[in-house]
């Protein structure tokens, strides 16, 4: 979870699992493994062809029945028989890999270097420079290099022949949700000796425009519509009380394996909230999901975005994930959804929600499982249920708004 404005780390959690189902904190993932992200790079793919002038939200695309053949490969979409002829915002929407193979290949075939230095004006190709070692380095091919071949833009389009790490995808989403500042991730925010400030680490900027305002502008909407609209991937997400915004990614890991059974995804989804003027960004990477229960982005990590999302504005933290490992050794005892439950235990009261938006409260007492009944508009006044009351004892709360 990364603050848009100052890029400073709000919280980190690297999770790994057993082959006996429990979780442990092994490796830094968040910054140190570096994979193709698949999907979520479809943002990057269509802002390089934004700013370059080759499409605009509105150029109709045919995304051929689900299946493009090119050369001796073919790009399928996860619809079976795609989605027709759709536009390009409407592609980014439903994640069409047709679409965006077609949109990068199509355009940049005669001029394949011109993507690619797209994307590293961007500063995609560059480490973030963190302050502590072991950060994965990205890969971002040119013409020429090895491994570069006719299919590259095609498959690079959505994710694929790249690789960066979850912090790196992440602060490109952060920079689109603060208007075009690519940050330095903030680990550090100050060095304090006997309660002395010694040493303060102030934000750093890595690139100060990304891209144009129009383009920022155009992409946001575009995010903000994968939540909202009944066709976007991560509309399960949606909440009529609490904006996201967001892009889902699903990338298969071994995509030469023939047999399905063995076939490993990521599952991904990276985004910002609130949707206007938004605060923070997060993303949200598991490994090889239960393909039983789910492994596309929408599925696997979009509903643990949500529910990261909702604790923060709910001001309901997480207990200090670190004393509890340390406790059992950095071993979790049981699954981590049972043991993040465990850790809410110690709130489960009322909040005081007065002086709040309405919008705010509702989504906060509303994520508690309180049902809201409002009278009034702007901020909350009052609150029928006093502060501190334990939620078990209440079940509706009325709040009167000025």
């Amino acid at each position: 979870v990364m603050e848009t404005q100052t890029g400073e780390i709000k919280a980190i959690s690297n999770l790994g699992r057993t082959s006996d189902g429990k979780y442990y904190e092994r490796l830094n993932y968040a910054i140190g493994e570096s994979h193709e992200p698949g999907s979520t790079f479809k943002l990057m793919s269509l802002v390089a062809a934004l700013e370059d002038g080759k499409v605009d939200t509105a150029t109709v695309i045919d995304t051929e029945k689900g299946r493009w053949r090119i050369y001796d490969r073919t790009v399928r979409d996860s619809k079976r028989g795609g989605y027709g002829e759709i536009s390009v915002a409407r592609a980014f929407e439903v994640s069409s890999n047709t679409a965006f193979a077609k949109i990068i290949h199509e355009n940049y075939k005669t001029e394949p270097g011109r993507f690619v230095n797209q994307l590293m004006d961007m500063g995609l190709h560059e480490e973030l420079d963190l302050p502590i070692k072991g950060e994965g380095k990205p890969v971002i091919r040119f013409p020429g290099d090895k491994g570069w071949s006719g299919v590259s833009l095609a498959w690079m389009s959505h994710g694929y022949e790249v690789s960066m790490t979850p912090l790196q995808t992440l602060a490109f989403y952060n920079a689109i949700a603060n208007g075009g500042e690519l940050l330095r991730p903030r680990l550090i925010k100050e060095v304090r000796e006997w309660n002395k400030t010694i040493q303060r680490f102030e934000k750093k900027v890595i690139n100060p425009s990304i891209c144009s305002k129009e383009t920022i502008e155009k992409v946001q909407q575009l995010l903000k519509n994968v939540v909202e609209k009944e066709h976007g991937t991560g509309h399960r997400l949606y909440s009529p009380n609490f904006s996201m915004a967001g892009k889902t990614g699903t990338a298969q890991k071994n995509y030469v394996e023939r047999d399905p059974d063995k076939l490993a995804y990521i599952s991904t989804f990276a985004g910002y909230f609130p949707a206007e003027n938004p605060k923070y960004s997060c993303i949200v990477v598991i490994h090889e999901p239960d393909k039983s229960v789910g492994y596309y982005g929408a599925d696997v990590s979009g509903p643990v975005f949500k529910s990261i999302a909702q604790k923060i504005y709910a001001n309901n933290p997480v207990i200090d994930e670190v004393q509890d490992l340390r406790f059992e050794n950095h071993k979790l005892d049981s699954d981590y959804e049972r043991y993040f439950a465990e850790a809410q235990k110690d709130h489960q009261h009322v909040p005081d929600v007065k002086g709040m938006s309405g919008m705010d409260a509702i989504s906060i007492l509303e994520n508690l499982g309180l049902e809201v009944e409002v009278k009034g508009n702007g901020k909350v006044k009052k609150q029928s249920i006093s502060k501190g009351t334990a939620l078990k004892k209440v079940k509706k709360i009325v709040l009167e708004l000025s």
